[in-house]
């Protein structure tokens, strides 16, 4: 098998086991796709230094301080896949309030309350 054939093997299963089958929303052009799918997630969410839940965390963090909404509905989800529990997102959101705003964390709150509400924790 190719490099790129057991990237893209690798990540089409590491998207399956994140997300649960495929994100929901706009689909990706196809070539970005591709890049998402043997670039991102099979060789770089694949390192060692990080494990799959610490690599969440970060995504999930980055993306609240970036306001990015569509993407934490995404990775809010993942982060629930992989069997991170909900304090542990809630406590990541409440320590970026401090560094990328208050409106910033309203705003993830709002959606982690949609991705995951607090009865199903």
């Amino acid at each position: 098998m190719s490099d790129s054939n057991d990237k893209r093997e690798k990540g089409i299963a590491l998207t399956k086991k994140l997300l649960s089958g495929s994100p929901r929303g706009t689909r990706l052009p196809k070539k970005f796709g591709k890049y998402t799918v043997e670039h991102l997630f099979g060789d770089v969410w694949q390192g060692e230094e990080l494990s799959l839940e610490e690599r969440s965390l970060v995504t999930c963090t980055i993306l609240v301080a970036l306001n990015r909404e569509a993407e934490q509905h995404i990775h809010f989800r993942a982060a629930r896949n992989l069997g991170l529990p909900r304090d542990r997102i809630e406590g990541m959101i409440t320590h970026a309030a401090h560094y990328a705003g208050w409106p910033v964390a309203a705003s993830a709150f709002r959606v982690l309350a949609e991705v995951w509400p607090e009865e199903e924790a």
